[in-house]
């Protein structure tokens, strides 16, 4: 997995949602809360975009405390304004690499910034024989749901860190598990729990 987070950026803006965006997904938003406007206009001020800390809601921490944000997270940049219909901002990010979450500051509007570190995320892993029904499978939902897909080649089907991480972004599970799988050094642990996970609901 390629890890585009680098030194300078270890502090971030952090946007806590319930939709999940991993390392080379892709997600549209709709910006409307004043503090994270204000993160979208300071991440693009300049000739390039820094980084924006996606991060999973924890529906049993609290907020006022900021166990409300899991740990890791991932650090996407802005690739697409446009406004919307409704007058709001809509924006559109690109998963770059995962991060952990060391300390939370909350400035005065509510906008979280974290001090991060750096994870490697997944090492490159080829999908094996038995598991290309995983890649089958998932380009069938983006064929049905094209909302949920994102850009994608022959040879990113054929990656099984790849397929695991798009999985894991449009799948209905806690958020909990999510955070225990992405904490492995490679995709095999996810590969079996889609393995049972997607063969059951065949079934």
């Amino acid at each position: 997995m390629t890890d585009r987070l680098t030194d300078a950026h270890l502090n971030m803006p952090l946007f806590p949602l319930s939709g999940h965006v991993l390392p080379g997904g892709t997600m549209r938003l709709r910006i409307f809360e004043p503090r994270y406007i204000r993160m979208v206009k300071e991440a693009c001020n300049g000739t390039s975009c820094n980084p924006i800390g996606m991060c999973m809601l924890n529906d049993q921490g609290q907020v006022d405390n900021n166990t409300h944000i899991h740990p890791i997270g991932t650090a996407v940049t802005i690739v697409d304004f446009e406004q919307l219909k409704d007058g709001l901002l809509g924006i559109t990010v690109a998963g770059q690499g995962l991060f952990k979450v060391q300390q939370i500051e909350v400035q005065d509007d509510g906008l979280r910034v974290g001090h991060v570190c750096r994870l490697s995320g997944w090492a490159p892993q080829p999908l094996a024989e038995q598991d290309q029904f995983l890649a089958t499978q998932l380009e069938e939902i983006y064929k049905t749901y094209p909302e949920l897909a994102v850009e994608y080649c022959a040879e990113n089907l054929q990656q099984a860190d790849w397929v695991c991480l798009r999985w894991l972004e449009i799948l209905p599970i806690s958020a909990n598990a999510k955070q225990e799988l992405l904490q492995h050094d490679d995709c095999n642990a996810a590969l079996e729990f889609l393995r049972d996970l997607v063969l059951e609901s065949k079934q």
